[in-house]
């Protein structure tokens, strides 16, 4: 029998907790991710699907428990942290005077990539944005926009992606693109959280889900 290789944990959350004020949003959240792994926080809106994904990438601090990446605590400021994580969770401030492929190639160079005109190209070639490489976002559909703030995630170097709904503003032809994308991004062994009430997506990406807000 061939031996199979243990898949690295890159994520581990433990007893996360978030309130705001009197209201408890999420509490005693458990969860942990493997390399290769997808996990689908599914239910339904306001169960606190996307509060649990902003404690994950340090947008929110939780009240009570721990989220490790890489088996580093997460912090914004934790450079191990900023090297593995990369996310689309909230709709991006794109700098106006500059160019979808500007705002690419600002990313790649930031983050010390080799050959940052290639990967930019290439990042370019899969959101299918080479035509509108020059456009300013502002000239660019609500598509596209997700398009170009899925390209900020896919250009950078991550063990691990986190999305809020990417499916959002994708035609159906775009959600099957990001099905077949994020399932290679699996195979070479990215772990991926995302939140999202598209079942083909869920499917596509073969990610496992996890119910928030029920009673288990």
């Amino acid at each position: 029998m061939a031996h199979v290789a243990k898949r690295d944990v890159v994520l581990k959350v433990e007893g996360l907790k978030k309130s705001y004020g009197p209201v408890t949003i999420v509490e005693n959240f458990n969860l942990s991710v493997r390399e290769g792994e997808a996990v689908a926080l599914v239910g339904r809106n306001g169960a606190g699907k996307s509060t649990i994904l902003r404690c994950l990438v340090g947008a929110d601090r939780p009240d009570e428990g721990t989220v490790l990446i890489g088996g580093n605590r997460m912090t914004e400021t934790n450079p191990a942290v900023r090297r593995d994580l990369a996310t689309v969770i909230d709709d991006l401030d794109f700098f106006p005077d500059l160019a979808v492929v500007e705002h690419l190639d600002l990313l790649a160079r930031a983050h010390g990539l080799e050959d940052p005109d290639d990967i930019v190209d290439d990042v370019l070639e899969q959101v299918q944005l080479v035509q509108q490489a020059g456009q300013l976002p502002s000239t660019l559909s609500s598509g596209q926009r997700r398009r170009l703030a899925l390209a900020t995630a896919f250009v950078r170097p991550r063990r691990l992606l986190v999305l809020d709904e990417p499916e959002q503003r994708l035609d159906v032809q775009g959600v099957e693109w990001l099905g077949r994308k994020l399932r290679e991004d699996l195979d070479e062994g990215l772990a991926i959280v995302l939140a999202s009430h598209e079942p083909s997506l869920i499917a596509a990406v073969g990610a496992r889900e996890v119910h928030v807000g029920e009673q288990q």
